[in-house]
């Protein structure tokens, strides 16, 4: 298939509205910096992650995230489909031990490449509720049957997420996606800033 010559194309691991919507908001906000006066489109594939349904550490979500726009970026070369950038996201826990306590936070992260460079970006993280970490964490539970049975709702994952539940709405599970994007697509919308850092070491 020919590329656009107009049109930039970013492949997003994953076809979940709160995923993609993340993509296209940040997209929006980032576009007139990556490319100036062409039109960007996010496309959908579903592909797999590579790791746990509820990532239990930083190092897993992380690597769920660079395993889902590695997917993305073989089919493109398989199929020889036109996409420009390749992203990946994954959320999931994030356990912390201090003074004698075990905290438990919800992250959001992002990988992004071109096909020959990649970068991570992270949202925020939220502390989550004792016994729902307890329910994924020991349990082995899915963290999104977790909130649904916390929060006494079905679905929550496809639309406000956990982050919703767990914010009172201020934060949703787009929002936290669209955070880490803007943040894994920095190396590439401020590549000046970051090849003159990559000077001056």
């Amino acid at each position: 298939m020919a590329a656009d010559p107009g049109k930039i194309i970013v492949a997003v691991g994953s076809t979940r509205k709160p995923k993609l919507g993340a993509v296209r908001d940040a997209l929006e906000s980032i576009g007139p910096l990556l490319a100036p006066r062409r039109q960007i489109e996010a496309v959908g594939v579903e592909v797999e992650s590579g790791v746990g349904h509820t990532p239990v550490s930083r190092e897993e979500s992380m690597q769920g995230a660079r395993q889902r726009a590695e997917a993305v970026a073989n089919l493109a070369v398989q199929n020889g489909e036109p996409w420009n950038y390749f992203v990946g996201l994954e959320g999931g826990l994030d356990v912390a031990r201090g003074a004698g306590q075990r905290r438990v936070f919800l992250e959001s992260w992002a990988y992004v490449s071109d096909g020959v460079s990649g970068f991570f970006g992270r949202s925020g993280g939220i502390e989550v509720a004792e016994a729902v970490a307890e329910e994924v964490l020991h349990r082995g539970t899915e963290l999104s049957i977790a909130i649904d049975r916390f929060a006494g709702e079905v679905g929550i994952r496809d639309a406000r997420g956990a982050w919703g539940v767990l914010s009172g709405n201020l934060v949703t599970r787009q929002d936290s996606f669209r955070l880490a994007v803007l943040t894994a697509f920095a190396p590439f919308y401020n590549a000046k800033m970051y090849r003159r850092a990559a000077v001056a070491r």
